[in-house]
């Protein structure tokens, strides 16, 4: 194993976190420190995870003076910035160049941004491109509702999807129900979700949306890797099984199987080197079985919660980005990964029993058979002797039956 002078330094302290460290850990066995207002139980008592509480994180300013004064601890370590949320990765992408002569910051600039980070304005080049996204209705606080909440100017049919086109500034206009996404199952039912999103202060567009109709078998997430000359390095597409339900979670996946889809990936990949995109990214895509197509949700700048699934499969997240950046290693063409694994993060009891597709629970059931599951919490140099660690996962596996019990099915 290769010994490298590395320190990630990680914003944030959830399952991304975690999935991001296990990645430098098991390639570099490095410790990653994270910075985070406050602890989240998938990085306590971690032993890969040296985690500090700065309450005003969310401040650029101290997000700035932290990270440097850490690098002024640490000068004699190559440092890598990665931004766990969608706030923190936005900071990192607005004040990279502040922190660049001292870290490793891979991500794009302020410009692209500004694109791609509001679905309204990523839906708009998408059809500069050709990419199939879901029948949509943009919407401003200046809307009159009257009219516009009809299936005849909408364009498509009740019960439709509700979201912000802005959801790192959604999150910061917090109110009582709120949720990552909506469903109105009438105009009555969207213009009470609407005004109360825009009651709450929340500045921004919001997405009226074509449901595409399937369970969450029909999603898939697709991350990829691009260099700092914007070539796509690796594509990992997974097949998700189940996905939380959870008012604040809904969404997130939690059961993913790989697999590939050469067509699918090449499309993406043209996207992604057409607009110059340097980093992470990852795609939220639903089969539309209405007409076969695959439309696109969103994307986002940064690496998923989910993306151990990526390590898990043979592509080292940690890995793309080191031989990027330090050992220089030339572009080579993409990797479309082929290697089938089945990735989770909830417990395989509760994946067989919620999700609805019998075809792929069996396939995922052989898959654990062959030694193919891959748990993201689980990881064996993190539990060996730490038995709060250990009990934090039992628990916590625990609660995942309550969750799905109380919320599966009741969106």
């Amino acid at each position: 194993m290769e010994q490298l002078n590395i320190i990630p330094v990680l914003l944030g302290a959830d399952l991304n976190c975690y999935n991001v460290a296990r990645a430098f850990h098991e390639e570099y066995r490095v410790k990653s420190y994270a910075f985070g207002r406050y602890a989240i139980g998938a990085s306590n008592y971690s032993r890969i995870v040296k985690f500090t509480i700065v309450e005003k994180l969310d401040d650029p300013e101290v997000m700035v003076s932290t990270l440097l004064d850490f690098a002024d601890k640490h000068s004699d370590a190559k440092l890598i910035a990665f931004g766990c949320t969608d706030d923190y990765a936005s900071m990192l992408i607005h004040y990279g160049d502040r922190l660049r002569p001292k870290y490793i910051v891979p991500y794009i600039g302020p410009e692209l941004f500004e694109r791609l980070a509001y679905k309204a304005s990523f839906y708009a080049d998408c059809d500069k491109h050709g990419i199939p996204y879901p029948k949509t209705k943009i919407i401003t606080p200046d809307t009159k509702l009257d009219s516009i909440l009809d299936e005849s100017q909408l364009g498509f049919p009740y019960p439709i999807i509700i979201k912000p086109s802005a959801s790192a500034v959604y999150w910061r206009y917090p109110f009582d129900g709120m949720k990552k996404v909506y469903t109105a199952a009438s105009p009555g039912e969207a213009e009470i979700v609407i005004r109360r999103i825009f009651a709450s202060g929340y500045p921004e567009k919001i997405i009226l949306q074509d449901m595409i109709p399937g369970d969450d078998s029909h999603m898939r997430v697709l991350t990829a890797y691009s260099d700092r000359n914007g070539k796509v390095r690796m594509m990992c597409l997974g097949h998700v099984l189940l996905e939380e339900h959870t008012p604040k979670g809904l969404g997130n996946h939690c059961a993913i199987i790989t697999e590939q889809n050469l067509p699918l990936m090449e499309r993406f990949k043209d996207y992604l080197e057409s607009v110059g995109y340097v980093g992470y990214s990852n795609f939220d895509i639903k089969y539309d079985e209405r007409d076969g197509s695959w439309r696109a949700f969103e994307i986002n700048l940064r690496l998923g919660r989910s993306n151990n699934y990526v390590t898990s499969a043979g592509c080292n997240v940690a890995k793309y980005v080191v031989d990027d950046y330090i050992k220089n290693v030339k572009y080579d063409g993409t990797y479309f990964c082929d290697r089938e694994i089945f990735w989770h993060s909830v417990p395989k009891g509760v994946i067989y029993k919620y999700c609805r597709n019998a075809d792929e629970v069996a396939h995922a059931k052989s898959l654990a058979r062959a030694g193919k599951a891959h748990p993201s919490l689980w990881y064996r140099p993190d539990l060996f002797l730490n038995p709060r660690r250990l009990f934090y996962l039992v628990m916590h596996g625990r609660n995942h039956y309550g969750k799905f019990k109380k919320y599966y099915g009741k969106e």
